[in-house]
């Protein structure tokens, strides 16, 4: 904001419901562009969007935006838009008549109204489909019209959960482009998601959510500082599977090798990038018939554990 105060700032805001937490002490501030909120499941990523879009009271702490109190400030609704994961639709309405009665809702009217609309729809690639049925919508389009609600009234400050969640490649990177857009009209957004690449294609700017605690934040590469040295265990099923392992062990990047029964071989890198150009190359050069790659710890939740232990 021009006078200096955050667009966000939250002080020791905490949320739980009865004996479960759902996020606790919470401290940061948002001034501008796009914010990437990054968290496994369950992280506390959505109760942190739904005490700042209004939806709940903090059980502790405060919660200002634009330099007011949000909770019970309708007024301040009008400057935000929110996303959430979940859709909660009329499904016997289409899918125009949902936004325009959200529309009327933030006070537009007559021809105001029905540019509203239109705009909103076509910005989500739904003006062919605007007279169906929300019921026979598909899961994507459900998504898309999640977001078309949203931008309806033109935020000053977006949410968005999940927003690519269920949403096809195409209109993946249309949504990006969408959310990039909006930074670069002066809006702030903030994005959450579980998935790392999701984020780092929208924003270099993050906060790490664990347990509901603002676990770090900052530059892209500083968090993936932290997250590239996770050691990973990487699991590969082969016809041969002494002969990859041969070829592992002892490599620098290579800090356990294990072959199980049923011809399994598991390794533990911390440097994965190294470790799977040496496993390509190795699968050409012995001719290895590879039946499955996996990576039991390339999640967050497994990263967020090793971090907390380290």
């Amino acid at each position: 904001m021009g006078d200096g105060v955050p667009v966000l700032q939250a002080e020791k805001l905490s949320k739980w419901y009865g004996n479960i937490l759902g996020i606790s002490d919470v401290s940061l501030e948002i001034s501008g562009g796009i914010q990437g909120l990054l968290g496994p499941n369950g992280a506390g990523k959505s109760t942190f969007l739904k005490l700042a879009s209004g939806q709940l009271k903090p059980s502790l702490g405060r919660l200002r935006i634009f330099g007011e109190e949000v909770f019970a400030n309708p007024r301040l609704f009008a400057r935000i838009g929110f996303c959430p994961e979940y859709d909660s639709f009329y499904a016997e309405m289409s899918g125009r008549q949902f936004i325009a009665f959200l529309a009327k809702l933030h006070g537009f009217s007559g021809a105001a109204l029905q540019e509203k609309v239109a705009v909103s729809l076509q910005t989500v690639g739904l003006e062919e489909r605007q007279e169906s049925l929300i019921k026979t919508y598909s899961f994507g389009m459900r998504q898309r019209l999640r977001l078309a609600a949203s931008i309806l009234h033109e935020p000053e400050l977006l949410m968005l959960d999940e927003p690519l969640r269920g949403v096809d490649p195409l209109w993946r990177i249309r949504i990006i482009k969408l959310i990039k857009d909006m930074a670069r009209s002066g809006r702030t957004v903030i994005v959450s998601s579980h998935i790392l690449p999701e984020i780092e294609a929208m924003t270099s700017d993050i906060i790490l959510i664990h347990q509901g605690k603002i676990f770090a934040e900052g530059d892209i590469h500083y968090i993936r500082g932290l997250i590239d040295g996770h050691p990973h265990q990487i699991y590969i099923k082969c016809a041969a599977p002494r002969q990859l392992a041969e070829k592992m062990i002892g490599q620098e990047y290579v800090s356990g090798v294990v072959v199980d029964a049923a011809g399994g071989v598991t390794v533990s890198t911390s440097q994965r990038d190294r470790f799977y150009e040496a496993l390509l190359h190795t699968i050409v050069e012995r001719s290895l018939e590879v039946e499955e790659i996996t990576s039991p710890d390339d999640n967050l939740q497994a990263i967020f554990d090793y971090l907390i232990g380290r």
